[in-house]
């Protein structure tokens, strides 16, 4: 029983044979898939999906990329959607300055308002970090009580644990199966079990040996096998721990 708890679906990629997608995930053990939104095409196509599929949630939001043109009248929509019964969770949304160096104070102020309504909604956040992570961590560390993913954690260990006491959860994908990703596997063997999550960010960042080909939802079980070797521990355990962490954090049940 695997959850991959960041998946595009709603992605261009996968229009031509979504069914034939989800049928590998189901073969491969995936029991549970988070679409993720991150503008409002496609949050609106991850609520499409969700309300179609059996065990499939939607989490919606404005990638960081994107800040410099959301509006109050986006945040209205926003709201909406955030009060469907599929939707679990708010984003992809944080901060980036690898694609865009100069919409920094856009980026926090858009976020800052997600993270707002992840409060008000009492939903966990779906948070993208990129060449960010002191800024992100300062701009997480006065609110109180957080809850979410750090998704596609890129950073240490060390900064792991400083996002886990603001009580957010770490999710690793294809890159801790890397030969050469050296902190990815530090990060997946040094952060409590009780703490990670697992994903594909699919149709990007497949795992090896498929690496710069179309990722998909079955593929996160490679993700599994190599934290559970890295763990010392069964594919079965890793399975069940991490579904078990995403069920409660998104308050889904079984």
């Amino acid at each position: 029983m695997l959850f991959d708890t960041h998946t595009h679906l709603n992605a261009k990629e996968f229009e031509e044979d979504l069914d034939e997608v989800l049928s590998r995930a189901s073969d491969a053990g995936v029991s549970y898939m988070m679409v993720i939104g991150f503008d409002q095409e496609t949050n609106r196509r991850a609520i499409e999906i969700a309300s179609k599929y059996p065990n499939i949630y939607a989490s919606v939001g404005f990638h960081p990329t994107i800040a410099h043109e959301v509006n109050d009248e986006d945040f209205v929509l926003l709201e909406q959607q955030l009060k469907h019964s599929q939707v679990v969770a708010v984003g992809e949304c944080g901060l980036d300055l690898h694609w865009h160096k100069d919409t920094l104070d856009q980026q926090i102020e858009v976020f800052n308002h997600q993270i707002a309504l992840s409060k008000k909604y009492d939903k966990p956040l779906v948070i993208h970090m990129r060449d960010v992570t002191e800024k992100m961590y300062e701009t997480l560390k006065p609110y109180q009580q957080l809850s979410g993913i750090m998704h596609a954690f890129p950073s240490s260990p060390e900064m792991a644990e400083r996002f886990i006491e603001l009580g957010l959860h770490i999710s690793l994908g294809g890159p801790v199966t890397f030969k050469n990703a050296k902190t990815p596997k530090e990060v997946a063997q040094k952060v409590d079990v009780s703490k990670l999550l697992i994903e594909t960010d699919s149709p990007f960042l497949s795992p090896h040996p498929f690496r710069g080909k179309r990722n998909e939802p079955a593929k996160v079980r490679l993700v599994a096998e190599e934290i559970a070797k890295l763990k010392e521990m069964s594919l079965e355990e890793l399975a069940t721990t991490t579904t078990r962490n995403a069920l409660t954090l998104f308050r889904i049940k079984e």
